[in-house]
């Protein structure tokens, strides 16, 4: 499942969204639509300051750094993609769901994924990527958590994304996104109802993929691509219940995963690689 923010950085992030309506050099704007010269932060609020024209942000004059040359493509090859796949037992649902064809088309919404920074930049953000998909995912056979339906990922706390009756925000997709306070503005960004239909999650290939990527560019893309190390990215997925000793077997599986695509793609895995 996709961690999240604890419940005193949420609150945080929402009272953040709350000030900046009542701060002079802002503008409200939930979910956007800024005026000019405004920036749509990830968060869905415009303003013009670097939490907003940085890291994650959906539109206006965005400061996110000018993409490099690298073809995603040739990086993901037929071999290296279904290298992955055909690891899963051929029962497995997402034999049928997932394709690299599906990634790539998902791909075009995120112009910046594994585009940053050096060649080698790029490699590592792939393989970082997969490494994390491949673990969540159990080499793509799975499209939604097991046993995902039998638990409670509602935090009633949030009322920007409140919960509909009926409806389970467990982990789907390649990076297994979960909790409303995610299907909201996952679908918001995406343009489906992430939380009056979070199934289609499982039901639409290309959704699926883009909330995997749409989760990566607002919460890991800018720790692996900043040389922070796969560690933390750890940390950004599932760190709540991995991290710091909490269950040190995945954290080493999810590093194995990655260091293997790295030899793969012929790129050091750098330092840094657990949490």
């Amino acid at each position: 499942m996709v961690a999240l923010t604890i419940r005193k950085s949420l609150l945080a992030i929402i009272f953040a969204g709350v000030l900046a309506g009542l701060s002079p050099g802002f503008i409200e704007g939930q979910n956007c639509g800024c005026a000019s010269g405004f920036c749509c932060s990830k968060w869905g609020y415009c303003g013009t300051s670097e939490e907003y024209c940085g890291t994650g942000c959906q539109e206006g004059p965005c400061t996110t750094p000018s993409p490099n040359n690298v073809s995603v493509p040739d990086i993901v090859t037929p071999e290296f993609f279904n290298g992955i796949i055909d690891q899963a037992d051929a029962g497995c649902a997402g034999k049928n769901f997932y394709s690299r064809a599906v990634f790539l088309e998902a791909l075009n919404s995120y112009p910046s994924f594994g585009k940053v920074g050096t060649a080698d930049d790029s490699k590592r953000e792939i393989a970082a990527f997969f490494a994390h998909v491949t673990h969540g995912t159990g080499h793509f056979c799975y499209i939604e958590e097991i046993d995902g339906a039998s638990k409670d990922y509602c935090d009633e706390t949030n009322t920007q994304y409140p919960c509909v009756d009926g409806k389970g925000y467990y982990g789907r997709g390649p990076i297994q996104l979960s909790w409303n306070y995610n299907y909201g503005p996952a679908g918001n960004s995406i343009g489906f109802d992430g939380l009056n239909a979070p199934e289609i999650v499982a039901t639409n290939s290309v959704v699926s993929f883009k909330t995997a990527l749409w989760y990566w560019m607002n919460n890991v893309h800018s720790i692996i691509t900043s040389g922070q190390g796969f560690g933390p990215t750890i940390r950004a997925i599932n760190g709540v219940l991995e991290c710091d000793g909490q269950n040190p077997a995945t954290v080493s599986a999810r590093v194995q995963y990655y260091t293997n695509y790295c030899d793969q793609l012929g790129v050091s895995p750098g330092d840094n690689l657990t949490c």
